[in-house]
Parts: C-alpha cells; structure tokens; sequence
C-alpha cells in the first residue's frame, strides 16, 4: 500500500483512466443517435445509397455498351446488305399504274 504523494497520483491516475472510458463510451452513444437521426432524415427525402446508385450505374453502362455493339453490328449488316436496308426506307414507294381501258 502506497503513502503519500504516490497514492495521490495513483488515485489521480485511475481518476483519469475513468474519466477517459465514460468520454469514450459518451462518445460512441452520441454517435450512434447521430447516425440514426441522419439515416432517418435521408430516409424521409428519398435519397438513394451510395451501394443502389453504383449498382445502377454498371448497369447503364453496360447497357450502354450493348447498345454500341448493336449500332455496329446492324451498320454492318446493312453494309453486306448493300445499303437496301437504308435506302429502300428513305426512297417513297413507287405508286402502282392502272391500266386505262378505252
């Protein structure tokens, strides 16, 4: 058992290391009520996790990537195609002639 200015300190010590673990454990609690009130208030104005947004995103570019494939591949068709395909829709159809009978 320690006497004098050393248990003084000692006592002083330990008053510090509690004080130190109620500050940390106040902390994590104001931290977690924090937490839970900012998710709430994102909640109610419908604003998207980071998580769904990337998810969607892959999604519009690989689609989008598709997309540029598909574009190449009818160019490509029309061109073995001669062209038919482009040109017969940009031409009007011809109107077919009625024989006259006298």
């Amino acid at each position: 058992m320690s006497t004098g200015p050393n248990r003084i300190l000692d006592e002083f010590a330990k008053l510090m290391t509690d004080a130190a673990g109620a500050a940390q454990g106040m902390r994590k609690e104001v931290e977690t009520a924090f937490r839970g009130q900012a998710e709430r208030i994102l909640n109610s104005m419908e604003i998207v996790q980071r998580e769904e947004f990337e998810a969607v995103r892959e999604m519009a570019l690989k689609a989008r990537a598709e997309n540029e494939k598909l574009v190449a591949r009818v160019a490509e068709l029309e061109a073995k195609l001669g062209g038919g395909a482009s040109k017969a829709a940009e031409k009007p159809a011809a109107k077919p002639r009625t024989k006259k009978t006298s």
